[in-house]
């Protein structure tokens, strides 16, 4: 045919490969080509919200291209042998089994395979797992689920759109034997559907037949019922009727019967022709062709359907005509269900989880869960949130992280705020004292000017506990900065003008009877501002360097879990920086130890050496102590609390020794032991270095006799 270009019009050739018109130019056809069906059926399962499935098919290479190319997974495509060997169709269903989430199985076979895969998953007791989706091949009919309806229920199949023709029943059951002659098939027709063997000339009868007798009449003595092909049959034929008649108008115009043009006809010339058609079939839908010869692609969708229903049987459910309209709510499952059954590699994951893909199987994957401070940027990516963000619960975008500071209800805060209340009021109290008794003797005694200083120094140290718990801002963390090492500076360096005056007065007098230079209260005054305005000079150099601002520190509260991260609002104050403002007061507080030693031998009466000696010492144990623990939760979640709730109390507990050291033994006695609060008899400068000189001595021979009854102790043992 194709060979000598003679057009030829199909009602039943429904292979793909027939549209290549390279080979096939020809080649022309009224039913749908399998491309449709199968893409009409893609169209099926991905309504259903399938996309993981398997095949069986007798020619798998075609029908799984297409299912592949419609975006569908497939997870096994088995071929069903053309001459399967017992045991078969059993070990298909087994193999199926092996991707059991692929429960949708399209299916391309005849009636008896399709009967056998349905009697195979009956044996193996997997009635309803297996959701069957047929071609036309399966169709409507009802021989290959007869006696398996339970496990063929639900199953989706297609048809190409037909009709029954009116008037074609009524003529063909009206055809005999006398009336039909011109038929030569219709004999051996007659013979199969009655099953009884005609009298032939030369040919003798099975004695196991009956002989017809020509009386029988068809839909009276057989089942009849109307082949689907005959609305095809019509079309094909009206077809080239249509082509032929526009041929003959164009070409032979007026003219009866066939003209020089048309003898012979053009094969060429024909088949545009029979490709320009367009008419209303027998069923009153289209008559059409592609530029490949391929008639439109119209299918009625069915569902075999038990429950819920009078008459179990195949259900209309939709219809695809290039595009599907599937209607869902009339569809049904096994047992009666409405919910359509999942048949999917992977379920989707839960917010907040990507999909780490299976390589090679796009439709499969498995769930992660975006950890640490990711959240889900789209199915299958994680991003980090950004530096002052955190993840929401479900990890599905991120929001700001919570700011917090130290506040004034924390147990972090009340203990060194508790212990700054009692040292305010006890300074002051120490304070007050001394101004109504300023002109006693004792007050006079410890120094009337330095003590002022150093009480104010105290005062600071204790002030500066509710500027570090105070809400960070400018003016407080300038306040932070300023105070924080001034108050330690004033009382140190007051410390170390007293007992270095002490130490001077004490060692010149070994040497000469006239005083040391700079031991007077203004002299004292001066060189205490002095040494404070080193200190001074530091913080100024700071805040034109780096302006006092807050910052938000994200980094020092981040743990592992993003609910638990916060932001920390506090002054730019690095560790480094803070061990910086309080160096100088650290090298105060050395020096004045040193002096504070070397001054330990000079009698009780004459000076507060010893006092100050103790006081340094005990103070430097608290300041040993404070160092580890402030560095060593550098990396705690609580640093800041830690840390400022150290570095308070520390200072409150310095600056309550030098309180407790020095002062609360005087008010003591001047409260409550008035009568020795008075004036003793006053002693000049040498009578004072000559006490000391003679207790020096008393001290190295007491040092000395001891040293002798050791050695008389010894010198026994060594005559011995």
């Amino acid at each position: 045919m194709f060979s000598v270009q003679i057009p030829q019009i199909s009602y039943a050739s429904t292979a793909p490969e027939l549209s290549d018109n390279n080979r096939y130019d020809f080649f022309s056809r009224v039913v749908p080509p399998d491309s449709y069906q199968a893409q009409a059926m893609v169209d099926i399962v991905k309504a259903m919200g399938w996309n993981y499935v398997s095949t069986l098919a007798i020619n798998i290479n075609v029908h799984v291209f297409s299912l592949s190319e419609g975006g569908l997974c497939i997870a096994q495509s088995l071929k069903i042998p053309r001459e399967p060997k017992p045991g078969e169709f059993d070990k298909i269903i087994k193999r199926l089994m092996e991707t059991s989430n692929a429960r949708g199985v399209i299916i391309f076979a005849n009636e008896d395979d399709i009967k056998r895969v349905l009697e195979a998953a009956k044996r193996a007791n997997l009635t309803g797992h297996f959701l069957f989706v047929g071609s036309d091949s399966w169709g409507a009919k009802s021989s290959p689920i007869l006696d398996q309806e339970d496990v063929a229920e639900g199953a989706v199949t297609i048809l190409p759109k037909r009709a029954s023709i009116e008037g074609f029943d009524q003529y063909f059951t009206s055809r005999s034997l006398e009336n039909n002659r011109r038929n030569i098939w219709f004999a051996e027709f007659w013979e199969d559907d009655f099953r009884c063997k005609l009298t032939r000339p030369g040919i003798k009868i099975d004695s196991e037949k009956k002989k017809c007798t020509g009386e029988e009449r068809i839909s009276r003595d057989t089942p009849y019922e109307q082949e689907g092909k005959v609305q095809f049959v019509i079309d094909a034929v009206y077809a080239m009727a249509h082509a032929l008649h526009s041929m003959h108008l164009d070409l032979c115009p007026g003219a009866m019967g066939v003209c020089d043009k048309m003898d012979p006809v053009e094969g060429r010339m024909l088949l545009n022709y029979i490709r320009s058609v367009n008419f209303n079939g027998s069923a009153g839908t289209g008559v059409l062709f592609n530029e490949n010869g391929d008639a439109p692609g119209r299918y009625d969708i069915f569902q075999y359907q038990m429950s819920n229903t009078t008459i179990p049987g195949y259900r209309v459910i939709g219809q695809w005509t290039n595009n599907l309209r599937l209607n869902v709510e009339e569809m049904q499952w096994s047992g009666g269900d409405r919910e359509i059954p999942d048949s999917v590699c992977s379920f989707p994951c839960n917010p907040g989880e990507r999909k780490k893909m299976v390589k090679g199987v796009p439709c499969c994957w498995h769930c992660e869960l975006c950890d640490g401070y990711q959240y889900q940027l789209d199915e299958i990516n994680c991003e980090t949130c950004p530096f002052d963000m955190r993840p929401t619960p479900n990890r599905t975008s991120c929001w700001s992280t919570p700011i917090i500071k130290l506040e004034w209800h924390s147990p972090w805060a009340i203990i060194p705020v508790f212990l700054a209340i009692l040292g305010i009021l006890a300074t002051s109290f120490v304070v007050i004292t001394f101004i109504r008794f300023n002109d006693t003797p004792i007050v006079r005694a410890s120094g009337r000017e330095l003590s002022y200083v150093l009480l104010t120094g105290i005062f600071l140290i204790y002030l500066i506990t509710f500027l570090m718990i105070a809400e960070p801002g400018a003016v407080v963390c300038a306040f932070r900065r300023l105070l924080l090492g001034l108050g330690m500076a004033i009382t140190y360096s007051a410390m170390l003008t007293k007992t270095n005056r002490i130490y001077r007065i004490f060692e010149q007098g070994k040497k000469s009877v006239s005083p040391p230079k700079f031991i007077s209260p203004t002299s004292q005054l001066a060189i205490t501002f002095i040494l404070m305005s080193v200190q001074l000079l530091g913080v100024f150099v700071w805040f034109a360097v780096v302006p006092p601002h807050t910052i938000i520190d994200y980094e020092e509260q981040r743990p592992p879990n993003p609910e638990m991260a916060r932001g920390v609002l506090k002054c730019d104050m690095s560790d480094l920086s803070l061990i910086c403002c309080l160096s100088y007061s650290i090298v105060l507080m050395v020096t004045c130890t040193v002096y504070a030693v070397k001054s330990r031998g000079v009698p009780e009466t004459f000076n507060e050496a010893k006092p100050i000696g103790f006081t340094m010492y005990t103070t430097c144990i608290v300041w040993l102590a404070f160092v580890p623990i402030f560095f060593g939760t550098a990396q705690s979640t609580e640093k800041m609390f830690i840390q400022t709730t150290t570095l308070t109390v520390s200072m409150s507990l310095s600056a309550s020794v030098s309180l407790g050291m020095l002062y609360i033994p005087k008010v003591y006695v001047i409260i409550f032991h008035p009568e020795q609060n008075v004036q003793k008899r006053k002693r000049s400068f040498k009578a004072v270095v000559q006490a000391a000189t003679m207790s020096t001595r008393l001290s190295q021979k007491s040092n000395d006799k001891q040293n002798g009854e050791t050695q008389n102790k010894i010198e026994p043992d060594r005559t011995q």
